[in-house]
């Protein structure tokens, strides 16, 4: 059966190094003044301003470009009525939540089309593609993008495996891979993780 081919952006799966994924997420804020919407599953990067809310402070964020330093993944959005949408609007001022913890390791679909990952792209890096999230399913537009696979130290995600469920076709072969097929990836460029420099 072929893969779907819609991306969902980043879905946190487990920690690196076998631990159980526990879900911990901080706090981050979204300003007004930012017009870009923020779905679950999107990489967000802090920008160095903070947010005073209800006697609370926030750090900034906004959704992420290919190649910036991450902080993390947007996985929810703190609701201030019944009606809060599933995502951040673009210009609304917004608490979300942000999985920040740089040995989490996410699932993430391929862009389809062009030349499929494959097994045996494990332990490269590669770059993020960042598109537009669905206002209907409240889901990231991100997917990982299969045109940028390298040994390169500056890409934006390690792949560090395949998805290994029935729902996921990785191809007849380790080196001959499947249309929009899912990995896991550990995110390469993150703020809290190295010798990254401060914002």
């Amino acid at each position: 059966m072929a893969n779907a081919t819609s991306p969902f952006g980043l879905i946190g799966r487990h920690e690196m190094y076998s631990g159980p994924y526990n879900s911990g997420v901080r706090l981050y804020s979204v300003p007004a003044s930012d017009a870009t919407a923020i779905f679950p599953g999107d990489l967000v990067t802090e920008v160095g301003t903070s947010q005073f809310i209800n006697g609370q402070t926030f750090a900034d964020v906004k959704q992420s470009a290919t190649g910036d330093v991450f902080t993390g993944v947007c996985v929810g959005v703190l609701p201030v009525s019944r009606d809060t949408l599933p995502y951040r609007a673009a210009s609304t001022q917004a608490v979300i939540f942000v999985e920040d913890n740089p040995n989490a390791v996410f699932e993430i679909r391929q862009v389809a089309g062009g030349t499929p990952l494959t097994a045996n792209d494990i332990g490269l890096n590669a770059n993020v593609v960042v598109g537009s999230g669905s206002t209907y399913t409240g889901l990231s537009g991100m997917a990982l993008d299969n045109a940028t696979e390298a040994t390169t130290n500056t890409l934006d995600l390690k792949i560090v495996g395949m998805v290994n469920r029935a729902d996921n076709d990785p191809g007849s072969a380790v080196g001959t891979g499947a249309d929009s097929s899912s990995f896991l990836v550990r995110i390469n460029r993150h703020r809290y993780a190295n010798q990254i420099a401060g914002v």
